[in-house]
């Protein structure tokens, strides 16, 4: 027994015993989280955030960007807009893609030439928000009763049920027609919408629509936080920790169920809504499973039930796989977190310095066994393309047949990092340069070249550690509960 346990008396729940010992600051970089998570007020943040919004849209000019940057707006909206069920009311709705999907085709069939109906821009998207709100009402009522897993299932339903709507809905037949009617367009999608047209102004270009997304997000951010300190936002808190005593201190649970999913669907159809304007279409591949965890993972990682980490959360998560398209900018990311993650297991300079050299020491021994093998390689001018891999040339080998090395040596690395996790303290400083060495050989043989795959890979990584280091997400607070 530790000389802490010991000190424990009878009846003394261990875990609450101890919290303030695990709420003190930690050294190194999740100290430096922690205090900033807790100097830092909300004002500071949201104001830094607008200043910077600001100043890119006044002189950032490139299409490309600004395209990230409304796709980020956009996704932004749906972070807060799960959040508030999730993160304040504990509601896993699996269906909240559908809510998205459902503004956006909502938009699609008032705005364009499908059915045509060009309805203005200050009556449609009121419409539609309204709409998706009560579509989130009628969602929630066979949900009132449920929670957790249940209510995961039969929100994942109702998504799966909005998908084959919407395939299936190109060739109706009404009762006293004969002819079929295409009102989804099904799986070729709606092309052709008409711009959002507010105050006299023809929203043309992305710049146009990312200022609307700018003045839209402030205003709900506004609202969000408000809301969050009001009665309901309290409540919501109340009934994601234990709905039971909730209701037993007269807090009418169900109606809170109720009102965080018509919230949320709001928000999500509004979302959906101006998405539709900017693509200038929409198909339904973009409103699946991919994106819903996506959504989840955005908050998860800035941590659940809080605003500035849905921020954060929206920002890696929609960025993120932008960057990972760039061979250039990904190569550097990938070593920049090979190094920072070294770092961080090492827990000191010195272990740093030591990972670091081991790293380079294996790296020339296998090439020099490569040489002395004469095995054939890949020539480095077909994979040493970007500068981090030119300069891994003179360091690291490739072999010529790449698709075998590279998936035998990424299952070598699934297995060593697990058994790194269980290992002894004493193997861990020879496994870990090992494990990186691996790492940046699968990346140049097989990653680098799959953005695709590559892109999956390091998100869920980089969700695992973030489990596994700090579950409460990088702006969560940590939870105390007594089982």
């Amino acid at each position: 027994m530790s000389e802490d346990t010991s000190k424990l008396g009878i009846g003394t729940d261990e875990w609450v015993a101890q919290h303030e010992k695990r709420l003190q600051r930690r050294s190194g970089a999740l100290g430096i989280v922690d205090l900033l998570n807790q100097r830092v007020s909300n004002k500071v943040r949201y104001s830094a955030l607008g200043v910077a919004a600001i100043v890119f849209g006044l002189f950032v000019h490139n299409l490309y960007l600004l395209r990230i940057a409304s796709n980020l707006g956009v996704f932004l909206m749906m972070t807060l807009g799960i959040n508030i069920v999730m993160g304040f009311a504990g509601l896993l709705d699996l269906g909240f893609v559908a809510f998205y999907g459902f503004g956006a085709y909502a938009y699609a069939l008032t705005s364009s030439s499908q059915l045509n109906q060009h309805w203005p821009t200050y009556l449609s998207v009121p419409a539609i928000v309204i709409a998706t709100a009560f579509l989130g009402y009628l969602v929630s009522l066979p949900s009132r009763r449920l929670f957790g897993d249940y209510l995961a299932i039969v929100t994942l339903f109702f998504g799966q049920i909005f998908i084959q709507l919407v395939l299936s809905s190109d060739s109706i037949t009404f009762p006293g027609h004969t002819d079929s009617t295409d009102i989804t367009g099904g799986s070729n999608g709606i092309p052709g919408l008409d711009p959002f047209k507010l105050f006299g102004r023809a929203f043309k270009s992305t710049s146009d629509y990312y200022w609307l997304l700018l003045i839209v997000i402030t205003l709900l951010l506004i609202a969000v936080v408000r809301v969050n300190r009001t009665r309901v936002g309290r409540a919501w808190r109340t009934v994601r920790e234990d709905p039971l005593a909730s209701q037993s201190m007269g807090i009418k649970v169900n109606n809170l169920k109720t009102l965080a999913f018509v919230v949320g669907a709001a928000i999500a159809g509004l979302a959906g809504a101006i998405f539709a304007g900017i693509q200038s279409a929409v198909f339904i591949n973009g409103f699946d499973i991919p994106l819903l965890t996506l959504i989840y993972a955005a908050v998860i990682l800035g941590g659940s039930g809080s605003i500035p980490g849905s921020i954060i959360g929206a920002f890696v998560m929609s960025v993120l796989p932008e960057i990972l398209r760039v061979q250039n900018y990904s190569e550097f990311l990938f070593l920049a977190v090979l190094v920072i993650t070294i770092g961080v297991i090492g827990k000191n300079w010195k272990k740093l310095a030591i990972n670091i050299v081991s790293l380079i020491a294996i790296g020339y021994f296998v090439k020099a066994l490569f040489s002395l093998s004469h095995m054939t390689t890949t020539p480095t001018k077909t994979w040493a393309i970007a500068p981090v891999s030119k300069a891994l040339q003179y360091w690291l080998v490739l072999p010529a047949n790449r698709i075998v090395w590279g998936n035998m040596a990424f299952i070598a690395l699934v297995a060593l990092v697990a058994y790194y996790s269980i290992a002894h303290e004493k193997i861990k400083p020879w496994l870990l340069p090992i494990i990186a060495y691996i790492a940046i050989f699968v990346w140049e043989d097989r990653l680098v070249a799959d953005a695709s795959t590559t892109r999956q890979l390091i998100i869920g990584a980089m969700l695992v550690v973030m489990m596994i280091v700090r579950p409460q997400g990088f702006l969560g607070k940590t939870r105390v509960e007594v089982l």
